[in-house]
C-alpha cells in the first residue's frame, strides 16, 4: 500500500504552523540554556543585570522566523536538527540584538516591543546597550562551536557569511541609511528612488532573512545551483518580509501588532509603501511571493513548507 505523504494530508500551511511552532519551542529552550548563569571556559563571570537584559531581549517572544529558516533549509541537506539549531540560535541572537538597538531613543526610540517594554525601558540606556553587544558577540561564539558543525571549514564561512549580513555591508548599514533617509543628517531628507529604497531594506532587514535562508546550504555543503536557489529565495523573502512590515504599520492595529504603528510616515522613514503606495506595494508584495516559491521548484514537494513561509510572511498580521 503506497504511503501518504504527511504534509499533503495535513495540509501544508497546519504543517507550516506545527514546524514554525516546535522550532520556537526549541529555540527558546536552547537560548534559555546558552544564556544560562554559569561562567563556561574562556570567560570569568556573567553579570547578573547584563544576563538578565540578554534573557530579557532575546527569550519569552517573538515568531523565531529566522531559526525556522535555517533549521527548515538545513533538512532538505539532511543536516541533524541540533546542528542547525545552534545556527538559528545565533541569528536569533543577532536579530535580538538588533531589535535592543533599534529600540533606543537614538534609534527608533520605541517604548514597546512584542507587546511589553522595549529592553532599554525595563532596564536602562546603557544595560540595552551592552545586552545587544552581549547577544552580537554570543552568536560568532556560537557558531565557532565544534557542536555547530565538525567541519571547521563550514563553520568559517558560517561566520563569514553572517558578519557580512549583520555588518556594515549589510544590517547595520542598512540601519545607517534608514536614519539618513530621515534626515538625521541633512537639512532636508534626500528624495529616494524606489531602488535606493530597495537597497537599504534589502540590507536593514533582508540580509540578516537571506543569511538565514541560506546558512542551511552552507551547513549541507549545497552545490552552487542549490546555494544560488536559496540566495534567490531569501532575498525575494527578504524584501516581502519588509513591504509586509511597512503595510503594517499603516494599517495594522497596535494591539495586535505588538508595537506602535504609524511611526514610519511620522519619522519621514523610506519604504516602498511610502515611495508606491499601499495598493502597489501589494502587487509587488505578490510578485515577491510567487518569485520567491519559483525558486525552490527545484527541491519538489520537500520545500514545500518553505514555500508556505512565503505566503505566511506577507500576509501575517503581527
Amino acid at each position: 500500500m503506497a504511503s501518504v505523504d504527511p504534509v499533503k494530508k495535513k495540509g501544508v500551511d497546519a504543517v507550516f504552523q506545527d514546524r514554525l511552532s516546535r522550532v520556537a519551542q526549541d529555540t527558546e529552550v536552547l537560548l534559555d540554556r546558552l544564556l544560562g548563569s554559569r561562567p563556561i571556559d574562556g570567560e570569568l563571570a556573567r553579570p547578573t543585570r547584563l544576563l538578565e537584559a540578554m534573557r530579557y531581549a532575546s527569550l519569552g517572544g517573538g515568531k523565531r522566523l529566522r531559526p525556522f529558516l535555517v533549521v527548515e533549509s538545513a533538512t532538505l541537506f539532511h543536516v541533524s536538527r541540533p546542528s542547525s539549531l545552534l545556527v538559528g540560535a545565533a541569528v536569533e541572537c543577532v536579530h535580538c540584538y538588533s531589535l535592543a538597538h533599534d529600540d533606543l531613543p537614538a534609534m527608533d526610540n520605541d517604548d514597546l516591543r512584542r507587546g511589553r517594554p522595549t529592553t532599554h525601558k525595563a532596564f536602562d540606556e546603557a544595560t540595552a546597550i551592552l545586552a545587544g553587544d552581549g547577544l552580537l558577540t554570543l552568536a560568532f561564539d556560537i557558531l565557532s562551536r565544534p557542536e555547530t558543525h565538525p567541519d571547521a571549514a563550514v563553520r568559517l564561512e558560517l561566520v563569514s557569511a553572517l558578519a557580512r549580513s549583520a555588518g556594515f555591508g549589510g544590517m547595520v548599514g542598512g540601519q545607517m541609511l534608514d536614519l539618513a533617509a530621515e534626515g538625521r543628517f541633512d537639512a532636508l531628507p534626500p528624495k529616494l528612488r524606489d531602488q535606493d529604497v530597495k537597497t537599504l531594506q534589502a540590507m536593514k532587514t533582508g540580509a540578516l532573512l537571506r543569511f538565514a535562508c541560506v546558512a542551511g546550504s552552507i551547513l549541507g555543503k549545497a552545490d552552487q545551483v542549490q546555494r544560488a536557489a536559496f540566495e534567490r529565495y531569501g532575498s525575494a523573502l527578504g524584501e516581502a518580509f519588509q513591504i509586509a512590515d511597512d503595510l503594517l504599520d499603516v494599517e495594522g492595529d497596535p494591539a495586535t501588532v505588538g508595537k506602535a504603528t504609524g511611526k514610519d510616515a511620522a519619522a519621514h522613514k523610506a519604504t516602498l509603501v511610502g515611495v508606491l503606495g499601499p495598493a502597489a506595494a501589494r502587487r509587488r508584495l505578490e510578485s515577491l511571493v510567487i518569485d520567491a516559491q519559483a525558486a525552490l521548484n527545484n527541491f519538489g514537494s520537500d520545500a514545500d513548507v518553505l514555500k508556505a513561509a512565503a505566503r505566511f510572511v506577507a500576509t501575517r498580521r503581527t
